[in-house]
């Protein structure tokens, strides 16, 4: 029997993911449904002007550890309040979103705006739309 894991929140990466169009709108959607949210960047400081649809901000020139380390994701999910399994991660790199896997969370690789929404209605369980 297959069990489904329960999402609670929901993170990306700033550069390439957050920043294309339509992704703010679909994170701000996912926090009004209820998810948690988080930006996760390798930037050494936090990014100017980031509009508030965020329940935290990790960036590695704070952290102290970079992705892919698995260690940036669970201080990441520490920092929500929310076990690692229960978050889902979005990145455009690969290797990032296979740290995020060995750290516990579901990657999505981010390629594009409608199969990215695709693959978190899938996951979430809610339309982002």
């Amino acid at each position: 029997m297959i069990r489904r894991v329960h999402y609670t929140a929901l993170i990306v990466d700033y550069a390439g993911v957050f920043t294309d169009k339509g992704i703010p709108n679909i994170v701000a959607a996912a926090r009004t449904r209820g998810f948690k949210t988080a930006l996760l960047s390798n930037a050494d400081r936090v990014p100017p002007g980031l509009p508030d649809v965020f329940d935290a901000v990790v960036v590695s020139g704070e952290a102290g550890v970079a992705k892919p380390d698995p260690e940036i994701f669970r201080i990441t999910a520490a920092r929500l309040g929310t076990p690692v399994r229960q978050c889902v991660f979005v990145d455009d790199v690969a290797g990032y979103v296979r740290g995020a896997a060995q750290a516990g969370m579901t990657g999505v690789h981010h390629r594009d705006l409608d199969s990215t929404v695709d693959e978190l209605t899938t996951l979430l369980g809610v339309d982002l739309r």
